[in-house]
């Protein structure tokens, strides 16, 4: 699983040019779902996105979670973050986890999020996003669950 977290002033989702998903403040978090994830990868990296100190105190150091600040969070499936570009120039999406089953597995990232008492908007699963945000920092931390 490979997720990119970036820190943001405000951001918005459109499907269709309709508005899914909205928040002011908080961090934008793209999921990707290779075909290796289980649950505990879900919960590991949950746990670590709602507790990651990246915005600032008084004294401008990285102190306070989403979660410490009541913040929002805007999760984005995003399957591309798991290409594999070591051949050529073209990636290769063979290491993704299949739709249904990564599907399911987002859905339950979503669930986990929430049951920190984040407010979570999301992305829509397998639909063509224009995505809109405003980067505060820039502040972007990539995790991987296999690190």
């Amino acid at each position: 699983m490979k997720v990119l977290v970036v820190r943001i002033a405000k951001g918005e989702v459109y499907v269709a040019e309709e508005c899914v998903a909205s928040i002011k403040k908080g961090i934008a978090v793209f999921v990707g779902i290779d075909k290796t994830d289980t649950h505990s990868n879900l919960a590991v990296l949950a746990e670590k996105i709602v507790n990651l100190r990246i915005f600032e105190d008084e004294e401008e150091k990285l102190a306070y979670s989403v979660k410490d600040k009541g913040y929002s969070t805007l999760c984005i499936p995003n399957f591309t973050l798991c290409a594999n570009t070591a051949k050529g120039r073209r990636p290769s999406f063979e290491d993704c986890m299949p739709y249904e089953e990564a599907n399911k597995l987002f859905d339950d990232f979503v669930m986990l999020l929430k049951s920190y008492g984040v407010n979570v908007e999301e992305g829509v699963f397998g639909a063509y996003m224009d995505i809109r945000l405003s980067v505060d920092g820039p502040v972007n931390i990539i995790l991987e669950s296999d690190k």
